[in-house]
């Protein structure tokens, strides 16, 4: 696949308009596959009244990212978060955040970090998203992705990027804790349940606990005492790490609770710490200049 900014040199303004109909397009639709069948009847759905919301396309220097954006639908500029995907990429369950905190008053936004990777969206079997599409994602093209996320919030004139924030989940709250690693502008992070340890290859040559020293920004990370890929000795680490950096850096963890615990379409759902680490969240947000 060549360039899209060499190949759309030379498309008309038609077939410009299509293409980017097409990138928008290639966001999930509903569920990801591969967490079929969902918890029905704990799935919150957030309704995009009084919201502007919907796909949009992010450029950046090799090509053109997907993303779903949410804010309010009155006049102004609103602070930003961008919202970092599951494993399963920018389905439903990731939008319904971003309006989650539309509502909140934010200017969110979640790119489809994979896409140059390929669509995770139609993938019933995780091994298969980890090996062919998640495993070869670079985290260095995620740091640049993201930047090129902010610029674009900066571009729409609709977003305050001076009072920037970012929170992930899963896959993405690993992302978090390296975007505050990298990112000199961002003012605060929330990580949830994101893996914090694990050896380095081309890829990922670095994880969060290697690189505590130097965040730039606040963390909030949120995780659960039983989740099963992420041990408690691990999270102990990371709040070692960051307290021997002299980082500022909030850990909780709860009791009894798995894995993508906010996750109300999963049965890992547990609505007392999803609701808890909502607050939570926000409260980081505010008290630490995005809000």
């Amino acid at each position: 696949m060549g360039n899209f900014d060499d190949d759309r040199r030379s498309l008309s303004p038609k077939t410009e308009v299509d293409r980017r109909e097409m990138l928008r397009a290639s966001l999930a639709v509903g569920f990801a596959a591969a967490v079929q069948p969902v918890t029905a009847e704990t799935v919150i759905h957030t309704n995009s009244d009084g919201l502007e919301a919907g796909a949009v396309v992010i450029p950046t220097k090799a090509g053109e990212l997907p993303a779903y954006r949410a804010m309010p639908a009155s006049a102004g500029t609103f602070p930003v978060i961008i919202v970092v995907q599951e494993i399963f990429g920018v389905h439903e369950h990731i939008r319904d955040l971003c309006r989650r905190l539309a509502k909140e008053g934010y200017f969110a936004i979640a790119p489809e970090l994979y896409f140059r990777q390929g669509s995770v969206a139609g993938v019933s079997d995780v091994r298969e998203i980890i090996a062919n599409v998640v495993s070869k994602v670079p985290d260095a093209q995620v740091m640049s992705d993201l930047d090129a996320t902010v610029a674009y919030v900066k571009s729409t004139g609709r977003g305050d990027t001076e009072k920037l924030g970012i929170t992930g989940f899963c896959w993405g709250g690993r992302i978090v804790w390296l975007y505050a690693a990298h990112a000199s502008n961002l003012k605060a992070g929330v990580a949830w349940y994101g893996k914090l340890v694990g050896d380095a290859s081309p890829n990922t040559p670095r994880h969060p606990v290697d690189i505590a020293a130097e965040l730039k920004a606040p963390v909030l990370g949120l995780y659960g005492a039983a989740d099963q890929g992420i041990p408690v000795e691990t999270v102990d680490r990371m709040r070692a790490a960051c307290k021997a950096a002299g980082k500022t850096c909030e850990i909780v963890v709860y009791p009894d609770t798995p894995h993508a615990f906010n996750a109300d379409y999963r049965p890992s759902y547990r609505p007392e710490a999803a609701r808890d680490g909502w607050a939570r969240m926000l409260a980081w947000f505010r008290t630490n200049g995005v809000g």
